[in-house]
């Protein structure tokens, strides 16, 4: 074979799972190739313009961490930022970013036109190819044949999608790109098993026939929080665009019912299963008959367009259904559609045919991420990608391939679930998927994670150094709080303003840390010895903030911590790859069959298993150790 045609890695898509596995393993030294339909639709942002959100902005933030690029991406093309949740606690903290489109895209190219050992390739993959049960290569349309030790399948909506919009049916990954075919019929070969999901997108309309005085202002954040650790600046208020709140009624609804006889979705020419947490308008009016009204949120699409996405109102109606009920909400009478919002059916392979690092079970060097493994969202597929380049890249060296475990990252949540619980509808993370989120918060992913990323090689050497300077300042603060005295001359005033009950004699800082909506920045303000004290040690707001948060919250987090350990016990016990499930009589039926289709690694993971009661994790615990 030709030596132009023979790589390290290959990428199959170019959305955000490919972008972040052709980064990851080509940053790692993997000599990587991504294929990719469309060269100049890398990086799209093909639903939403918006990065983060509740559990996502999490995701982000630990991509950020290990050494993604999406971080980095979200802050230098954001036009809006906010942090969500936060009146409560700060593990339901969750930034999310509005980002301009085109911008989004364009920087995803330029971080990957920087690395050195990435390739790019137009053309589209139509046959996956192994030989004696490894990855060998991928044929595409063209004719040319590319080789590989790792294959890394990120296909998005892509696989043999369909469009739908009210009874007009067609071919298509996404609006405007044709579908992919072959690929799920020479995994099928293999012996795969494939299912169909659907997603939905909202119409985009033209921001100048808005009537904004109608509408709710949604304003960013005064002091915005980034995604990268790395980034120090981001635009304040006023430089940031606006978001807008609109609301549907009975006489939206009406009008949107008239076109239910011609719906996909009702007329049963869409079979596959929906994301149940992100329903489609026309859904949501049908399932919540007793709504009188829907919020929608309006959202530009970048700083020099007018064109807006209504977020809340993605639907597949007839074209002439979609603009008469938007014309029907406040606001909106005289809108003009740009596109009208449709649905798309395409293939996923059930997640129990992969292993943890992502890689498949039935092929060596075969890696899924994304939306094949039946997951909905960009962070949910970069988060994936990400591990998939990891891994892919570990597997060319012959070195052992990352896990993340539940308690060290929302990524490990994620995949976790995947592999072990499957998923018959498109998955969404939530914050209350991760038992441990008190300790998974979006504050501290760089120390939870920027270590590992550092050891991998996805961190380089100023990064990490600038990360254990933050580490040291926060150790170094927190002693010198925790031997500090509070005067009541010093805070009895400020406490009074407060509403808190006066000092009678002299506490450690930590102490009064730990009362309700007292903060750490607060007392450094009113105290010149206390602002001296850590003025000395550092200035960083990062480190202030979470020495907040390990006050606040010091219990809590011990509990979660001892919790853990416990947890780890299991997580650490191997269950051997020639183990023979069969000839373990005592496993009830449905724990036999469930423990030999996902194949669990550790007793932890086969613990997680729906299905495997915990008399079959003692029976098993016995059999390995006799």
């Amino acid at each position: 074979m030709n030596k132009d045609f023979d790589y390290d890695v290959i990428v199959v898509g170019g959305g955000h799972a490919g972008t972040e596995a052709a980064a990851a393993s080509a940053k790692l030294g993997s000599k990587t190739l991504l294929i990719t339909m469309n060269i100049n639709m890398i990086g799209q942002l093909s639903c939403n313009p918006a990065i983060g959100g509740v559990a996502k902005g999490q995701l982000v933030r630990e991509i950020d961490a290990l050494g993604g690029i999406m971080g980095m991406v979200a802050d230098s093309s954001g036009i809006q930022f906010r942090m969500l949740n936060r009146s409560k606690g700060p593990a339901m903290w969750s930034p999310r970013s509005q980002n301009d489109r085109a911008v989004y895209a364009i920087h995803v190219r330029e971080q990957l036109e920087r690395i050195p050992n990435l390739y790019f390739r137009q053309d589209t993959v139509n046959k996956i190819v192994a030989k004696n049960g490894c990855v060998h290569s991928v044929r595409t349309t063209s004719g040319q044949t590319y080789k590989a030790r790792s294959i890394v399948l990120t296909n998005g909506t892509f696989l043999n999608g369909t469009i739908h919009i009210g009874e007009k049916s067609y071919g298509g990954g996404r609006s405007g790109e044709k579908a992919a075919t072959g690929i799920t019929e020479s995994l099928h070969a293999y012996g795969f098993l494939s299912g169909r999901l659907k997603t939905g997108t909202p119409p985009r309309l033209d921001g100048r026939s808005i009537q904004y005085d109608k509408l709710e202002i949604q304003p960013g954040d005064e002091n915005p929080h980034p995604f990268s650790f790395l980034t120090k600046q981001l635009p304040g208020q006023n430089e940031q665009l606006s978001c807008w709140i609109a609301y549907t009624s009975p006489k939206v609804h009406d009008l949107l019912r008239l076109g239910f006889d011609r719906s996909p979705m009702f007329n049963g020419r869409i079979k596959s299963t929906g994301p149940r947490y992100c329903p489609s308008i026309e859904d949501k009016i049908n399932r919540f008959k007793d709504r009188d009204r829907h919020q929608l949120f309006l959202e530009p699409e970048g700083r020099n367009t007018y064109e807006m996405y209504l977020n809340g109102f993605s639907t597949s109606l007839p074209e002439d259904t979609q603009i008469s009920a938007l014309k029907s909400i406040p606001g909106f009478e005289h809108v003009h559609l740009i596109r009208p919002g449709y649905a798309i059916e395409y293939d996923y392979f059930p997640p129990h045919q992969i292993y943890r690092t992502l890689e498949t079970k039935l092929i060596k060097g075969l890696f899924f991420a994304g939306q094949i493994n039946g997951t909905t969202g960009y962070e949910e597929a970069a988060a994936q990608g990400l591990m998939a380049g990891i891994n892919a890249h570990q597997h060319t060296i012959d070195k052992t391939k990352v896990v993340l475990n539940r308690s060290q990252a929302y990524i490990g949540v994620l995949i976790d679930d995947l592999v072990n619980k499957g998923t018959e509808e498109p998955y969404r993370m939530f914050t209350s998927r991760a038992e441990h989120r008190i300790l998974l918060r979006q504050d501290n992913a760089d120390y939870r994670l920027t270590e590992l990323g550092y050891q991998i090689g996805l961190i380089d050497e100023d990064r990490y150094l600038k990360f254990k300077k933050k580490e040291k300042e926060t150790d170094e603060l927190s002693k010198a709080i925790s031997s500090y005295s509070a005067r009541p001359s010093s805070f009895n005033e400020f406490l009074s303003l407060k509403d808190q009950a006066p000092l009678k004699q002299s506490v450690k800082i930590p102490k009064l840390i730990s009362r309700p909506h007292i903060e750490l920045e607060e007392l450094i303000a009113i105290d010149p010895e206390l602002k001296e004290t850590t003025r000395s040690i550092t200035s960083d707001k990062e480190v202030i903030e979470q020495i907040n948060i390990l006050i606040k919250y010091s219990g809590y987090i011990e509990k979660e911590q001892e919790l853990v350990k416990q947890i780890d016990l299991n997580e650490s016990k191997a269950i051997p790859k020639s183990i023979d499930y069969n000839r373990i009589q005592s496993l009830s039926s449905e724990g036999k069959q469930k423990l030999i289709k996902i194949k669990p690694e550790t007793i932890g993971q086969a613990s997680r298993i729906s299905g495997v009661s915990a008399s079959d994790i003692a029976v098993l615990l016995i059999y390995i150790k006799s």
